[in-house]
């Protein structure tokens, strides 16, 4: 176990006791991987820098643009905030099925994302939130997509001895952005998800600048679509989003783009979770199930489900695992 244990006041203090530790002193937050990985004997630190008592990084920030969340933020706080709740439906949900309640009291977001695990369920909300991570050392302060934060199962490229994540920011959603999260495990919590996902719809609007620039109104201007664990890091459907790109957002519509991705997808058998026939069979009705959500949430019409072959697959699907939607 560490035999020294300090609560820098300043992000700079943390990175000085860092850069003293030599290797052998490592950030802590919550701690809820930290110290059961110190337990298993994972990791071995002397030194433990405590930086929960920084204040920048317990705020979250609502700005024009961007929304922030600082490093020690934790998924109860984001699960509670009035502005998330009510425009990155997505994030607040995912953070509702982190654990149990106890956990979400301490876990924080980037403690989840830099644990590097490809079905965490922070780090694929993250990513299909275009979500970039403020990463801190000795030579000073940058942004980098999360999505190249992973290097492979339980491997990041963020080095908790020598460098801080200090906060995640994304672009603050509009009215025609609609976010979805979904989940499949065994039960509602404290089990690994058989699969997750993660969802941001963009839709066109008169005047768009952006995306939507020259996407007829009411199609869709742009799409994200996250899952987990389907490869050895948090995987982005991208073949599915570019189908979906610029097509009026309609339920056969959206099952297409979601065979799309149960294509792209390799998830392996898993004793623990599940087969990956199952899985590749629960996926599209996951990602169409998600994608209907967020258009609904970004303003368009909700797509209905089709009359036929989804409620058999859907009956399977909650009986053998249990979908966490949080509507």
């Amino acid at each position: 176990m560490a035999t020294d244990y300090r609560y820098p006041g300043s992000v700079e203090e943390a990175i000085e006791c860092l850069e003293a530790g030599e290797g052998a002193a490592w950030v802590i937050a919550g701690g809820t991987d930290v110290l059961p990985d110190i337990r298993k004997g994972a990791i071995a630190p002397q030194c433990l820098v405590d930086v929960t008592r920084i204040p920048e990084l317990r705020r979250i920030e609502i700005g024009e643009d961007l929304v922030t969340v600082g490093a020690t933020v934790t998924f109860a706080v984001i699960r509670g905030h009035p502005f998330l709740t009510e425009h990155v439906h997505a994030l607040v949900e995912a953070a509702r099925s982190v654990g149990a309640g106890p956990i979400q009291n301490v876990a924080t977001w980037v403690g989840n994302i830099v644990q590097g695990m490809p079905a965490a369920d922070g780090a694929v909300v993250a990513i299909a939130l275009d979500a970039e991570a403020c990463i801190v050392d000795r030579d000073g302060a940058r942004w980098q997509a999360v999505e190249s934060l992973f290097a492979g199962p339980g491997v990041s490229t963020v080095d908790p001895t020598r460098q801080i994540v200090t906060a995640i920011r994304f672009p603050r959603p509009d009215a025609r952005t609609g976010t979805a999260w979904r989940r499949v495990g065994r039960r509602s919590a404290l089990v690994l998800p058989i699969l997750n996902c993660a969802v941001r719809v963009e839709l066109a609007g008169e005047g768009d600048a952006g995306p939507g620039a020259g996407v007829e109104d009411g199609r869709i201007a742009d799409v994200a679509i996250a899952l987990g664990p389907v490869a050895p890091v948090p995987f982005r459907a991208r073949k599915a989003e570019g189908f979906l790109r610029g097509r009026a957002p309609r339920r056969e519509i959206l099952e297409q783009g979601a065979q799309i991705a149960r294509d792209e997808a390799n998830p392996r058998t898993s004793a623990m979770r599940a087969s990956r026939g199952y899985r590749l069979e629960v996926l599209p009705v996951l990602v169409t199930d998600a994608l209907a959500t967020a258009v609904g949430r970004g303003g368009g019409p909700s797509p209905q489900p089709s009359p036929s072959g989804e409620r058999g697959t859907r009956g399977s699907l909650l009986r053998r695992g249990q979908v966490e939607q949080n509507d």
